[in-house]
């Protein structure tokens, strides 16, 4: 069965500096008709940084949609055509200072099919050297290890909420358990 479903026409409703909206009319397969509304994202990476003695950097920021401090790995939005490799170590030198050997392709994420076309490029690696943060002048965090195996088990208790960090530090440990990292 194909599953496709038909774009009509597009209606941009806001263009901004990270995000775009726009919503779409769609046929079906059925050949009905429907709207999708969708967010579109530049995408993005993490990565997990592992030490010598299996602790992964963790920041806490505080993140505005929720209002809260949120334990998350190292990560950060793709510049226009930057390659995601390289984006996720700047991203782990900037907000961590650590210098990374030995990495791991992990995939990609789609944080939320439904509405938006952000994709997330995940990674892991081996902590080399550390150096000094190099944050943005609006980004503000604290930077935190935890064991590998304490980090499994605040994903399985929901003490780490954010879903990017959630399925890297559970492949991480998956790669670590099979003697690949």
């Amino acid at each position: 069965m194909n599953l496709n479903e038909k774009t009509l026409e597009r209606k941009d409703i806001y263009k901004g500096r990270v995000l775009n909206f726009h919503v779409d009319k769609i046929e079906l397969i059925n050949g009905k008709t429907s709207t999708r509304e969708c967010v579109d994202h530049p995408g993005g990476v993490t990565v997990a940084v592992l030490t010598q003695e299996n602790e992964m950097l963790f920041v806490r920021q505080f993140r505005y949609p929720y209002k809260e401090v949120i334990l998350e790995a190292p990560a950060g939005k793709l510049e226009k055509g930057e390659n995601p490799f390289e984006a996720a170590k700047r991203e782990q030198r900037e907000e961590t200072g650590a210098v990374g050997e030995n990495y791991v392709n992990l995939g990609k994420f789609y944080p939320s099919p439904g509405y938006t076309d952000e994709i997330i490029y995940l990674y892991t690696c081996r902590a080399k050297s550390f150096g000094e943060k190099d944050l943005d002048e609006d980004e503000f965090l604290e930077v935190q290890k935890i064991k590998i195996e304490k980090a499994v088990q605040m994903v399985m208790s929901g003490e780490i909420e954010d879903g990017k960090t959630q399925v890297l530090v559970l492949k991480t440990a998956q790669l670590l358990k099979d003697g690949k990292i």
